[in-house]
C-alpha cells in the first residue's frame, strides 16, 4: 500500500486510506477482477456436452399461471341434517355430560353465554376478551354449536378455533370432546365422526363436516387458504391468543379483513387476554369488545429471595463471561468482572439495600442477590426448588416448570435422573416441547392439572436489518408473560407461584412482549403473501397491526430474489412456490429440495437438521443447539475429538452429518449415549435432530417429492456417498451466504464479496484449518456479537457457486472470456466452458419448471430428459479441477470499517 500524504497526522491518516478502500472496492464492485480460471478437461467438456445435446428437444413443460380461484361461495345448507345432528346432542345428555356441565357452569364465561352468543350473532367480527381461567378458549365455541344445534341449524355450522402451538390445539380439542361427553376419533354409525376434532401440521383428528368444532394451528388455516382463500364452510372463524402476537396471528388478521369483505356471511371472532385488546377492536373500525371476568383460585406468589430462603441455595462465584482469547488459551478479565457486577449493583444496589434494612431475609440470602450469578439459569436451584416442594408440600398436585428451550428441558431432565436426593422413579416427569412426539406429550392431560410452577425468562429472536444479523438470546420475560403464567397456577384451586428472579427484577420488567413481526426476518412470511396472491409485500405488510421497517422487507426481498424464489418484478417463481409450502426458512427448504432431487436426501436431512434454527424458521419455536459442547476444563479435548470425527472433511454441515450418522448406528441407548460421552456431543440434541429429519421426510412425502418417509431409503440415497455433490448442494442451498478466504503472511483473512472482514467462530472446525485447497466457504449463521463470527461453515469450489449463483453474466475483455456471478465473484473460462455452461443452466430451469407440475420421485434407472439433465449438473459441479485462484484484490482490505 503506498504511504499516505505527508501533512497528514494521527486520525487523518485512518481516515484517507479509508476513503481509498472504498473508492477502491466500488470500483472493483463495478468492474470486478477474475479470482481465478476455470478448467474443464476436453473430456469432461464433452461427456456434458453429449447430454446438453440428447436433452435440446425436452418438451418445454411450464405450469400453468399460480392462479388461486376467488370464488367466494355461499355455504349450501343441508337441511336433511339439522335435526339428525339436534337429536344427536339431546341423545348426550347422559349422566357424564350433565357433570360436565355442572363444572362448566362454575366458569365465568358460562354466566354471560347469552351475551355473548347475542354479540356473535348480531356482529360479523368482535373482540372478547379474558383473564385466564374464564373458559372463554374451551366455552365460546361451544356457546355457538349449541345455539345452531337446538335451533336446527347445524348444517349451516363449522366452527375453526386457531392456535399458536401444536399442543394447545389438542389440549384444548381433549378438553372440549371430555365435556361434550365425546371422545376423539371415535365415529358412530356409517362412519360419522363427532362434534369435535383438531388438526396440526402433519396430524389430525377430524370432526365430521357440519355441525362441528375444530382446533387446529394457525399455519393449518393459512395452509388451507392457498387452495380456499374465502374459507368458504367455515361459519365461525376463532383466532384465539391473538395477544400473544406472534407472526402468523398478525398475518391472519390483516389477511381477514380482505376476507371479511368477501364473506359477509362468516363470523371473525378475536380471542385475547385482557392486555392491550382494544389495539384489536381499533384495528377492525372499533369492533363491539366483551370481557369476561377472569376466575382463578388464589395464588401465593414467591421470588427469587423466597427460593434461596426455602432451600439455602448458594451460587458460585461470580465468573467472567467476557474471556479474552491469547492464542488457544483463556483468562479472566478482572477488569470485566468487575464491570458486571458495577453495572449489576448500580442497577439494584437500592433495592438489596432497603431488603437489608426491612431484615425479612438473612444476610445469606441478601450476600447470595449481590452475585450477579443470580440472575443465571442455574439447574441445581430449580432442582433443589422441586425437592424442597416435593418434601414440605404433601398434597397431591403438580409442578410445572417454565424454562427457556428445548436444550435447558434435556438437561435439567437429565439432572433430575440421576440426581441422588431426587427419586427420579417415584415422579411421573414429563419433558414439553413443541417438537417432542405428540403422542408422549399427551401423558400430561392424565395427571392432575399444574398447581406449582416457576418462570423468569424465555428465548427471544431479534433481527437487525441494518446490520444483516440475528441474536437468540435468554431474555426477561414481560410483565404480561409472568401475569399468565402465575395465573396457570391456580386454574382448579390454590396454587403457589415461583418466580426465579428477586422483585427488584420485577419492578424493571417491560410490560408487553415485543411483536414478533418487528423482531424477525420476514422471507418465510413474503413467500406466504407470494402464495396467497396478496400483491406487493410492502404494500401487504403495512397493513398489519404494527409495521416491520422497510429495510427488514427489502433484505429479505432481496434474499429470496438472490435464491432464485423470486423473480426481479417480485413474482413467485417455481422454485419459490415449493418453498413457500415448507414451514422452514427457504434455505432449509431448498437444501432439501434438492436432496431429494439429486438422491442424496441422507446427509442433506442431517445438515438440514443441524441448521435449523429458531432465529430463521417459521415452525414454532424450534430451539436447537450445536450438538458439539465444549465442557469448562476440556476444551482441548473436546476440540481434539471434533477434528478427529471430521476427519479432514472441511465442512461443519458435513461434520453434523457424520456425528449424527455414528449415532443413528448405535444399536441401544446405552451405546449411543457412550459414543456422546466420547466425542463430547449432546445425546438429545442429536435425539431432536434425528426426530427433525422424520418430520421433514413427511414434509417432502406430503408435497410428493418423495414415496415414503424413511431417511434411509435407496431410491433417495442413490449418490449420498457422493460428498462432492453434497457440498455442491449445501453452497445451492446457503448461497449467496459466500465468505472468501485470502491467506497473508502464513495466516488466514476472511472477506464477504464485499470486501467486509468477518471471522469463523472458535466452534467452527475450520478455524483452525492451515490450507485452503478452495477459498471460497458458504455459511448458514452469522451473528455479530464481540466481532462479525461465522458460526458455520462449508468449503466450497467455484463450479457450484457459479451455476447455482444469481447474477450471472458472461464477459468477453478484450478477448478474454469469463463468466460471473454475484456482480463480483468473476472467472475466466474458455468460450467453450462458458457455452457449455450457460446452456445447462437454462436446462436446469426448465427441469425445475417441470417438477412443479409433475412431482415425485426421479427415476434414476430411466434414460428421460430429467434424469440426463441432472447427470449433467452432477458432472459440471462435482467438478474440482479449477485452475490457480487469484485473490490480490483482497489484499489492502484489512479493515471491518471499509
Amino acid at each position: 500500500m503506498k504511504r499516505h500524504p505527508p501533512h497528514l497526522k494521527g486520525r487523518e491518516i485512518g481516515l484517507y486510506f479509508a476513503k481509498k478502500n472504498k473508492q477502491k472496492r466500488l470500483d472493483e464492485l463495478k468492474n470486478p477482477k477474475p479470482l481465478g480460471t476455470i478448467l474443464l478437461s476436453e473430456s469432461k467438456r464433452e461427456q456434458i456436452s453429449k447430454l446438453i445435446e440428447a436433452n435440446k428437444d425436452a418438451p418445454a413443460l411450464y405450469i400453468d399461471d399460480l392462479q388461486f380461484k376467488r370464488k367466494f361461495s355461499n355455504i349450501v345448507a343441508g337441511k336433511n341434517y339439522n335435526l339428525y345432528y339436534e337429536q344427536f346432542l339431546e341423545s348426550k345428555r347422559d349422566l357424564k355430560y350433565g357433570l360436565m356441565l355442572k363444572k362448566r357452569a362454575k366458569l365465568p364465561a358460562f354466566e354471560m353465554k347469552d351475551e355473548i352468543v347475542n354479540l356473535i350473532e348480531n356482529n360479523q367480527i368482535c373482540v372478547i376478551s379474558g383473564e385466564t381461567g374464564c373458559g372463554k378458549t374451551t366455552q365460546v365455541a361451544q356457546f355457538i354449536l349449541d345455539e345452531y344445534l337446538t335451533k336446527q341449524k347445524g348444517s349451516v355450522c363449522r366452527i375453526v378455533c386457531t392456535q399458536p402451538r401444536r399442543i394447545s390445539a389438542i389440549s384444548i380439542a381433549m378438553r372440549v370432546a371430555e365435556e361434550r361427553a365425546e371422545k376423539l376419533g371415535t365415529t358412530i354409525g356409517y362412519q360419522i365422526r363427532l362434534e369435535i376434532g383438531y388438526q396440526i401440521r402433519l396430524e389430525k383428528e377430524l370432526p365430521r363436516t357440519k355441525g362441528c368444532i375444530t382446533f387446529c394451528t394457525t399455519g393449518v388455516i393459512l395452509k388451507q387458504m392457498e387452495s380456499d382463500p374465502s374459507l368458504d364452510g367455515i361459519s365461525h372463524l376463532i383466532l384465539d391468543e391473538i395477544h400473544e402476537r406472534d407472526i402468523m396471528s398478525d398475518f391472519i388478521i390483516s389477511l381477514m379483513k380482505t376476507v371479511i369483505t368477501k364473506r359477509k356471511d362468516l363470523k371473525l371472532i378475536l380471542m385475547s387476554a385482557t392486555l392491550n385488546s382494544d389495539k384489536f377492536s381499533k384495528y377492525y373500525n372499533n369492533c363491539p369488545m366483551l370481557e369476561i371476568p377472569g376466575f382463578t383460585y388464589h395464588v401465593e406468589e414467591y421470588y427469587l429471595e423466597d427460593a434461596i430462603k426455602h432451600t439455602s441455595f448458594e451460587f458460585s462465584l461470580p465468573f467472567n463471561k467476557f474471556r479474552e482469547k491469547q492464542g488457544h488459551r483463556f483468562h479472566v478479565s478482572k477488569r470485566n468482572l468487575d464491570k458486571r457486577h458495577s453495572e449489576y449493583m448500580r442497577q439494584f444496589g437500592p433495592y438489596l439495600r432497603q431488603l437489608r434494612y426491612d431484615k425479612k431475609y438473612s444476610a445469606n440470602v441478601i450476600q447470595q442477590l449481590e452475585n450477579p450469578n443470580c440472575e443465571e439459569l442455574s439447574y441445581d436451584l430449580i432442582l433443589e426448588l422441586i425437592i424442597y416442594i416435593c418434601h414440605k408440600m404433601k398434597e397431591a398436585g403438580a409442578i410445572l416448570v417454565f424454562l427457556p428451550g428445548y436444550s435447558e428441558i434435556s438437561q435439567l431432565h437429565n439432572l433430575m435422573q440421576f440426581h441422588q436426593r431426587f427419586h427420579y422413579q417415584d415422579y411421573l416427569v414429563l419433558p414439553l416441547h413443541s417438537q417432542m412426539p405428540t403422542v408422549d406429550q399427551k401423558q400430561i392431560f392424565n395427571p392432575p392439572p399444574p398447581g406449582i410452577k416457576h418462570c423468569g425468562k424465555h428465548k427471544m429472536k431479534k433481527y437487525c436489518p441494518e446490520t444483516n444479523n440475528q441474536t437468540l438470546l435468554p431474555e426477561w420475560v414481560t410483565l404480561a408473560n409472568a401475569k399468565q403464567r402465575k395465573g396457570r397456577a391456580g386454574r382448579v384451586k390454590p396454587g403457589i407461584c415461583y418466580h426465579l428472579y428477586h422483585r427488584g427484577r420485577a419492578q424493571v420488567l417491560d410490560s408487553y412482549p415485543l411483536p414478533e413481526v418487528l423482531r424477525t426476518r420476514l422471507e418465510d412470511v413474503i413467500l406466504m403473501i407470494k402464495l396467497l396472491q396478496l400483491g406487493p409485500a410492502m404494500e401487504f405488510l403495512l397493513t398489519l397491526l404494527d409495521k416491520p421497517s422497510e429495510k427488514t422487507v427489502e433484505v429479505s426481498l432481496e434474499l429470496l430474489k438472490r435464491m432464485n424464489a423470486l423473480d426481479e418484478y417480485e413474482n413467485l417463481t417455481p422454485l419459490g412456490y415449493h418453498l413457500a409450502k415448507l414451514p422452514v426458512h427457504p434455505q432449509i427448504g431448498k437444501m432439501l429440495l434438492l436432496g431429494s432431487i439429486f438422491s442424496c436426501l441422507d446427509p442433506i436431512l442431517s445438515i438440514a437438521a443441524s441448521c435449523l434454527d429458531p432465529i430463521l424458521s417459521i415452525a414454532a419455536s424450534l430451539d436447537y443447539k450445536d450438538a458439539f459442547q465444549l465442557p469448562l476444563g476440556k476444551t482441548e479435548a473436546a476440540e481434539l475429538k471434533k477434528d478427529e470425527l471430521a476427519n479432514d472433511c472441511k465442512s461443519d454441515h458435513l461434520l453434523s452429518h457424520i456425528a449424527l450418522t455414528h449415532f443413528e448406528e448405535c444399536t441401544s441407548q446405552a451405546e449411543a449415549k457412550s459414543f456422546c460421552w466420547e466425542y463430547f456431543l449432546s445425546y438429545y440434541t442429536l435425539v431432536l435432530q434425528q426426530n427433525m429429519k422424520k418430520q421433514f421426510m413427511l414434509y417432502l412425502r406430503e408435497m410428493n417429492f418423495v414415496s415414503d418417509a424413511d431417511p434411509k431409503a435407496r431410491d433417495v440415497n442413490r449418490n449420498s456417498d457422493n460428498l462432492s455433490l453434497v457440498k455442491a448442494i449445501i453452497c445451492a442451498a446457503l448461497y449467496p451466504n459466500v465468505i472468501i478466504n485470502k491467506m497473508k503472511n502464513l495466516r488466514n483473512f476472511l472477506y464477504t464479496p464485499d470486501y467486509k472482514r468477518v471471522q469463523l467462530h472458535k466452534k467452527s472446525v475450520l478455524v483452525n484449518e492451515g490450507v485452503y485447497e478452495s477459498p471460497f466457504l458458504v455459511y448458514f449463521l452469522r451473528l455479530k456479537s464481540s466481532s462479525d463470527y461465522i458460526h458455520d461453515a462449508t468449503m466450497v469450489h467455484p463450479l457450484p457457486l457459479i451455476f447455482f449463483g444469481d447474477q450471472y453474466a458472461q464477459h468477453n475483455d478484450n478477448g478474454v472470456t469469463s463468466i460471473s456471478v454475484n456482480r463480483c465473484l468473476k472467472f475466466k473460462c474458455s468460450e467453450a466452458t462458458m457455452t457449455l455452461i450457460s446452456d445447462l443452466k437454462k436446462q436446469m430451469d426448465w427441469f425445475l419448471e417441470y417438477k412443479i407440475s409433475n412431482p415425485g420421485l426421479v427415476d434414476w434407472t430411466a434414460d428421460t430428459p430429467d434424469v440426463k439433465v441432472l447427470i449433467a449438473v452432477m458432472e459440471l459441479i462435482t467438478n474440482e479441477d479449477t485452475g490457480e485462484i487469484d485473490l490480490s484484490a483482497y489484499d489492502d482490505f484489512d479493515d471491518n470499517s471499509v
